[in-house]
């Protein structure tokens, strides 16, 4: 006689084997995140696999993300892994009804997958593939203890609804059991993990800005206009846009940072510690940084007041010569403790302007978020060419040697900002009262300087707007033009021209490679 095919799997058999799958994955995750605790935080799988997720994502799909998703982009690039992966689990699960073994290495597979990316994670070592294989181990065995518990997978002859031994009250005691104990890793993870940056935390939070030797100039009367609507001339820390690729905000203990100088040209190279750099002359300059991936109009620029040390007298005390005097490097590769590489042109850190090892933001130690203890700042260029946070090491190179992280990326070697300027008020689409109307914003020009701003209607000549009062070329300026709006729907848009006579082009341009261009404009409707 012929063997018939097995029956198929009642729903109730489907229901209990996508919940066991679950349940695993829950488990696995949990044990991984306790695991990683132990390793470091960038080890757990989540962060892992985020990480080489945003590592190799085409630069064209990454900048959709930031313009859908903004500062929100970390988490539903996380939610998104934690979808797939819950569906992969729901798929074991259904497995595991008719096929324990497969389904097993399916729930385990995960762990595979999560210890080579960590492995490939920039500083990893063997140890970070740990937390995931311990994760996979354990999806693998909790899917292994809920299935058999229920009774042996179906027999290929035995009748439909066989499967499971286990009544409905006692499967869900044991799943209960299962996640509670996941819960407790989970929350032993996170607090083994907080209590593992709890030095650093304590060094933040006991550590006093040192006076300036060089304090900056009052911010000038007049350089906020308090236009509503209008962005602060000074941001506020927690307002501050923070873009990078660190799913999980480095937590650095002062106490045992270090930084290196070494490279190409450097006849003394350096290791100091934050107590023998704070021994030499502070400097508080007021600094717009710019995001490259800003587009026209868009939110990633803001004004800080940072206090830190000179980057051009460490590296003429460690015996840095530019290129312009003979130096053998053009490029100051910045390294992070999470790995993130940048390339400055070393001729633009040494021409003058203050680039500066900072340390404190608008009069405050650097959150962790903008790079506790020490990051760098550079006028005048674009963040991912200038900005590095958590800053561990600067090596002296050649451009032609090396290529940090976003060049490999698509983006340009060395990227000066661009002159920019953004309407701030009235907003996109907004409904206005015929009459008097401000349009009001800022305009940047990082080491240039705005010179001029000017606004139009419809397409028809250009008005000057007033700006606010000029502190330093450094950063932003507010600007304000009194419109008498008319009934009907309008465009608004708005240019600026930088102090050397450059005037900023209508000719739009995306970010890749350098930065966009393009005139910001905002329609509106008035009744």
């Amino acid at each position: 006689m012929n063997a018939q095919p097995a029956p198929p799997a009642d729903r109730s058999d489907r229901l209990r084997g996508a919940v066991s799958g679950l349940v695993a994955a829950v488990a696995g995750l949990a044990l991984a995140e306790l695991a990683a605790a132990a390793v470091r935080p960038e080890a757990a799988p989540l962060t892992a696999v985020g990480g080489t997720v945003v590592d190799r994502t085409p630069v064209a799909v990454k900048e959709w993300a930031i313009r859908q998703f903004g500062t929100a982009d970390k988490l539903v690039l996380t939610l998104g892994i934690v979808l797939v992966l819950g569906a992969v689990a729901v798929l074991a699960g259904l497995l595991a009804v008719r096929r324990l073994p497969a389904a097993m290495a399916l729930a385990g597979s995960f762990g595979a997958v999560g210890a080579v990316a960590a492995v490939s994670r920039p500083e990893a070592t063997w140890r970070d593939a740990l937390p995931s294989l311990a994760g996979g181990a354990a999806a693998a065995a909790v899917l292994y203890l809920l299935v058999t518990a229920l009774g042996r997978p179906r027999p290929e002859h035995s009748p439909a609804g066989g499967a499971w031994a286990m009544d409905r009250r006692g499967f869900g005691r044991l799943v209960a059991a299962a996640l509670a104990a996941s819960a407790g890793a989970g929350l032993a993870g996170r607090r083994l993990g907080a209590f593992g940056s709890a030095g650093a935390t304590a060094s933040r939070a006991g550590f006093v800005l040192p006076p300036p030797a060089v304090p900056a100039p009052p911010v000038p009367a007049g350089a906020d206009l308090r236009v509503p609507g209008v962005s602060r001339f000074l941001t506020p820390n927690r307002d501050f846009y923070r873009v990078d690729t660190a799913l999980v905000v480095p937590r650095v203990d002062a106490d045992t940072w270090r930084l290196r100088i070494h490279g190409d040209g450097v006849a003394k190279p350096l290791t100091l510690d934050l107590r023998e750099l704070l021994a030499r002359p502070l400097v508080e300059h007021d600094i717009t940084l710019t995001c490259v991936s800003n587009e026209v109009g868009g939110p990633y620029a803001g004004n800080a007041r940072w206090l830190g040390v000179r980057l051009a007298d460490l590296l003429r005390e460690a015996g840095v010569r530019p290129p312009s005097q003979g130096g053998p490097a053009d490029q100051l590769v910045a390294r992070s403790v999470d790995g993130m590489t940048l390339g400055t042109p070393v001729e633009a850190v040494m021409d003058g302007r203050e680039a500066l090892l900072a340390v404190g933001m608008n009069g405050e130690p650097l959150p962790f978020a903008h790079g506790f203890p020490v990051r760098m700042v550079v006028p005048g260029l674009y963040g991912y060419v200038s900005a590095c946070k958590w800053l561990r090491e600067l090596r002296l190179t050649t451009f032609d040697a090396y290529d940090a992280y976003w060049v490999r990326r698509s983006w340009a070697a060395q990227a000066p900002v661009k002159t920019q300027s953004r309407i701030d008020t009235p907003r996109p689409s907004a409904d206005l009262v015929a009459g008097p109307v401000a349009v009001a914003g800022v305009a940047w020009a990082q080491h240039r300087g705005i010179s001029r701003v000017e606004v139009r209607v419809d397409g028809g000549p250009w008005q000057e707007a007033r700006l606010g009062d000029a502190d330093g070329d450094d950063t932003w300026r507010q600007w304000v033009w009194r419109w008498e709006a008319t009934a009907g729907r309008h465009t608004l848009e708005v240019r600026a021209t930088d102090r050397g006579g450059a005037v900023q082009t209508g000719e739009r341009t995306g970010t890749v490679p350098d930065g966009a261009t393009g005139w910001h404009s905002v329609p509106v409707r008035v009744a």
